[in-house]
C-alpha cells in the first residue's frame, strides 16, 4: 500500500499480522507535524479499526510488549491502569483490555497475547500441545500472565536453561548455557558419566549427550541426574533411587547417561536428590518421589529399590509447583498461586527444620505459615541437610532448624521451629541463597556474597591469608561478606556448595559473565582444579578453566 495519497498527504501504512515488523518509533528534531487520515480499512474480516490508527493494525503493539520482556504484572497493570502511554501514540490502557482481533486467538486482549508470546519463547512451553496449555493455563489460574509468571518464577529459582554449577558429595557438574555438561571429581560410582570410574580433576564434557541441551542438573552422593529441554531425564551412578548416602551392599551402577524409562511420560522440569529419596517436578507443576516410602513418609510405600515415580499427594494436588528442593530426609515445595507464593514441607521434622513449630514427621505436605505472619513473599527456597532457608519478593532472608555452627545467622547455635527473619542482612537485598551441611550462603541482588555456619574445609570462604592457609576453619554464627569474592571483581550470581553429611563441603561462585569460582574440599578433584602435593583443599576462589557462558 502506498503511503501517501495522490494529494501528497501522508497516511498510515497498515500491515498484516504475518508481515515482520520493522517500523521503529523514532525522536527526531521537531519537525512539521502531518495530519495523519483516519481511513476505514477492514483488515481483519468485517471488524472496524478503533479511534487510534495502532488499533487498526495491533501487531505493531504486540510487538512492542513483547519485545520490552514486560513482567506479568505489568502487562496486567496495562489493563488496569488509566494512565496514558506515549511511545504509543497516546493509546489508554482500555485499548490493552479489548479483544486483539486477530489469531491465534480473537478473544484475547493484547497483553494476554504478549504474554502468550512470551510463553512459547521457553523451551519447556514450545512442546504443548493447544488442550495442554489450556489445561496448563487452568491450572495456572484462568491467565497466561499467570502462566507467564510462573515459568519466570521457576526460571528465576534454579536457573533453568541458564548456566549452573553443582557442588555435589565429592563430585561436581557444570552445564553451560547451551546445555553442554561437565563433570569432574569422585568417580567410584561411575557418577561422573565418562563411562568408567576413574576420578577427574579436570572438568570434561559427557560426550554421550553430544546433541541433547540439558536444562538442569542435580547431583547426589554417588549419583547425577541430568535433564534435557525435552523434559527427558538422564541419570548415572548408583542405579537407585533411593539408596542412603553411605550406600547399599550390592547395588548396581551405570557409568554412562542412561534415560530414565519411567520417567518418559513426564515432562520434567527439576529433580532434587535427598537422602533415601529423590523427587522431581513437572512442566505442570507435579511433584513426584522416588523411594523413602517405609511407613509412608512420603504419603506411600516403597522400599529403597523403587523404580518408580509416585505423586506426591495431599494438599499440592491441584496446586502448580514452582521449585523443590531436597534435604536430609524432607522435601520443600515452593507453591505458586494466583494470590502468591507460598512454602509446604514434608518429611522428618529432626530439629525442626519442616517450619511448623513443631519436630514432628509429616506424611504429606503441610503450609508453612510463618511467612503469612511475617508478611513475606517466599521467592527461592533452599534446603540444607538439617535446616532450611528463604528468600523474600522484598530482599528478606528467612532461616530455620537445627542451628548447629550458627548455620542459621541469628548470632546462636540454636534451633529455630518456624522461620526466622535474618536480621543481620536487614541492609541487604537478597536474590539467592543456598544451603548445605550446617552452612549458608546469600548472593544480595548486587553480587555480594554473604556466608555463615560451619567453618570446616575452607567451604565458607573467610579468613584465608595470601598462602591460603590462615584462620579460615572457624565458625561462623552471622552472616559475614565473603570478601575473597568481592575481589574478583565479577558479579556473582549463583552459589553452589555440597549439601551432604558425610562429605567434605566445596563451594561454587559463578559470575554473570559466566566465570566458575571454586574453594573448599578438593580431595577427590571437585574444585576443576589441580592441587598442590598433600594438598586437599582450597581457601581462596580460584577460576575453574571452564566457560560456562
Amino acid at each position: 500500500m502506498d503511503a501517501t495519497t495522490t494529494s501528497g498527504t501522508p497516511t498510515i501504512q497498515y500491515r498484516n499480522i504475518d508481515q515482520s515488523i520493522t517500523t521503529a518509533i523514532v525522536v527526531a528534531t521537531p519537525l512539521p507535524q502531518p495530519t495523519f487520515l483516519r481511513q476505514q480499512r477492514h483488515c481483519f474480516g468485517d471488524s472496524t479499526p478503533g479511534e487510534f490508527p495502532l488499533s487498526a493494525n495491533p501487531s505493531v503493539v504486540l510487538h512492542i510488549l513483547t519485545a520490552c520482556d514486560f513482567d506479568p504484572q505489568d502487562l496486567a497493570k496495562l489493563e488496569a491502569s488509566a494512565i496514558y502511554l506515549s511511545m504509543l501514540f497516546f493509546a489508554t490502557c482500555s485499548f490493552f483490555s479489548q479483544p486483539a482481533n486477530y489469531a491465534p486467538d480473537f478473544e484475547l486482549s493484547l497483553s494476554e497475547l504478549a504474554a502468550l508470546d512470551m510463553c512459547q519463547k521457553r523451551a519447556i512451553f514450545k512442546p504443548m500441545t493447544t488442550e495442554q496449555r489450556q489445561d496448563f493455563k487452568q491450572r495456572c489460574g484462568g491467565s497466561w500472565k499467570l502462566v507467564l509468571r510462573y515459568l519466570l518464577a521457576g526460571e528465576a529459582c534454579y536457573r533453568r536453561e541458564k548456566s549452573q554449577a553443582i557442588a555435589g558429595p565429592g563430585h561436581s557438574i557444570a552445564v553451560t548455557s547451551k546445555g553442554v555438561v561437565y563433570s569432574f571429581g569422585s568417580n567410584n560410582s561411575g557418577q561422573l558419566g565418562h563411562d568408567k570410574t576413574e576420578e577427574e580433576w579436570r572438568p570434561r564434557p559427557i560426550r554421550t549427550l553430544q546433541g541433547i541441551r540439558i536444562i538442569q542438573a542435580a547431583a547426589g552422593a554417588g549419583r547425577t541426574m541430568l535433564i534435557s529441554d525435552c523434559g527427558k531425564v538422564y541419570a548415572f551412578g548408583k542405579d537407585s533411587f533411593g539408596e542412603a548416602e553411605l550406600g547399599v551392599n550390592g547395588s548396581k551402577m551405570v557409568a554412562a547417561p542412561k534415560l530414565v524409562e519411567s520417567l518418559k511420560n513426564i515432562f520434567v522440569v527439576q529433580a532434587a536428590i535427598g537422602n533415601y529419596f529423590t523427587a522431581v517436578l513437572s512442566r505442570e507443576g507435579r511433584v513426584y518421589t522416588f523411594s523413602w516410602g517405609s511407613d509412608g513418609k512420603l504419603g506411600h510405600h516403597t522400599d529403597l529399590s523403587d523404580l518408580e515415580p509416585h505423586p506426591l499427594l495431599g494438599a499440592l494436588e491441584d496446586i502448580p509447583v514452582v521449585q523443590i528442593a531436597a534435604g536430609h530426609c524432607y522435601l520443600l515445595c515452593l507453591a505458586f498461586q494466583p494470590s502468591g507464593m507460598s512454602v509446604y514441607s514434608v518429611g522428618c521434622g529432626l530439629g525442626g527444620k519442616l517450619g511448623h513449630g513443631t519436630r514432628t514427621d509429616e506424611k504429606y505436605p503441610r503450609l508453612i505459615e510463618q511467612f503469612q505472619l511475617l508478611n513475606l513473599q517466599p521467592m527461592v527456597i533452599a534446603a540444607g541437610a538439617w535446616h532450611a532457608a528463604v528468600v523474600g519478593r522484598d530482599g528478606r532472608v528467612c532461616t530455620w532448624g537445627w542451628g548447629r555452627y550458627g548455620c542459621l545467622g541469628h548470632g546462636n547455635e540454636e534451633c529455630e521451629l518456624v522461620p526466622k527473619v535474618v536480621e543481620a542482612l536487614s541492609d541487604v537485598k537478597a536474590a539467592h541463597v543456598a544451603t548445605g551441611d550446617y552452612t549458608t550462603f546469600v548472593v544480595s541482588d548486587d553480587g555480594d556474597v554473604y556466608s555463615f555456619g560451619c567453618g570446616e574445609s575452607d567451604s565458607l570462604g573467610h579468613n584465608a591469608g595470601n598462602d591460603g592457609q590462615g584462620n579460615r576453619h572457624a565458625n561462623v554464627l552471622n552472616p559475614e561478606l565473603v570478601t575473597s569474592l568481592k575481589q574478583i571483581d565479577e558479579r556473582v550470581v549463583q552459589i553452589s556448595l555440597t549439601n551432604s553429611v558425610y562429605w567434605n563441603a566445596h563451594t561454587f561462585a559463578l559470575t554473570k559473565s559466566g566465570k566458575l569460582y571454586a574453594f573448599g574440599a578438593g580431595d577427590k578433584g571437585q574444585l576443576g582444579i589441580q592441587l598442590a602435593t598433600n594438598q586437599t583443599q582450597r581457601g581462596n576462589p580460584e577460576r575453574v578453566d571452564i566457560d560456562l557462558s
